[in-house]
């Protein structure tokens, strides 16, 4: 009787220790009437300030879609990659929509839904002056680049440039604005944030070949409830933006060139319908 009683404190103990936001949190979505979302406002088209002061962007129109579809208001936490996790395990926020990449040890501490809505890939920067058309134009000219980045060792394997290695992403920017390489290799997502920032030192420039070697996004909600209601619609939602081609239109919309990811999964979903 004694170690019944004792199992019975225990038992109860752990659940007065659970964390209330494991519960059903689209339940609590929609009880206290807000999504509340962490999202860039820095990272210009996917989530940025606009001339009035708010924050729009592809990602943001993504969480306004779901918040919509649950039927209670949007509510935007600006965030950063040092805390959008912590945030999202402390009940700060019910899912991040925050150019998030989808990695295994993430996988560890949230949970990544699946299909993923984006890939950032791998291209460069270039003075449109340079002639750039395909992968293949690099091959011996001097290609700025950033100490560690993994997709270095590939293009110099497959498109033989003569790379030059900075540590760190403004010492490349610099690098090419000097004229010290034709391009500059990088993720082409921040490629297209620095081409659609509206600096004028860009105006001459583009971002000229096919993205390759894509790193994918996801969005990501807390491990308890990835196979819950809330997970379980979130990933409705992704299977629908990608077989109806919105993630697609998202991207002309915000001036983003088509990314190979969103291309292939369309047609993937689209194919299995």
């Amino acid at each position: 009787m004694k170690r019944l009683t004792a199992l019975a404190f225990a038992l109860a103990a752990t659940l007065a220790a659970v964390p209330a936001f494991a519960q059903d949190t689209l339940a609590k979505i929609k009880e206290k009437g807000v999504l509340t979302v962490g999202v860039k406002n820095d990272y210009k088209p996917w989530g940025f300030l606009d001339p009035s002061g708010k924050i729009v962007g592809l990602e943001i129109d993504l969480a306004q879609e779901v918040a919509a579809k649950i039927g209670v208001k949007l509510e935007m936490v600006p965030v950063i990659a040092a805390n959008r996790i912590e945030f999202l395990r402390q009940g700060r926020i019910d899912m991040i929509l925050a150019t998030l990449g989808d990695t295994a040890e993430r996988r560890k501490q949230i949970g990544m839904i699946e299909p993923n809505y984006y890939a950032g890939a791998t291209n460069v920067l270039a003075p449109k002056s340079a002639g750039l058309k395909k992968w293949e134009d690099l091959k011996g000219r001097k290609v700025c680049a950033v100490q560690g980045a993994y997709y270095n060792r590939r293009v110099s394997q497959m498109y033989a440039p003569e790379m030059v290695v900075f540590p760190s992403v403004p010492d490349g920017l610099n690098a090419l604005l000097g004229n010290n390489c034709v391009a500059f290799l990088f993720d082409d997502t921040l490629i297209v944030s620095t081409l659609s920032g509206g600096d004028p030192k860009w105006a001459n420039y583009e971002m000229p070949l096919v993205s390759e070697d894509p790193q994918l996004w996801a969005i990501g909600v807390r491990l308890d409830d990835l196979d819950g209601p809330f997970g379980k619609l979130v990933k409705e939602m992704s299977v629908d933006w990608h077989k109806s081609g919105k993630l697609l239109a998202l991207e002309t919309k915000w001036g983003i060139k088509q990314s190979p990811y969103l291309i292939e999964t369309n047609k993937k979903l689209k194919g299995g319908s």
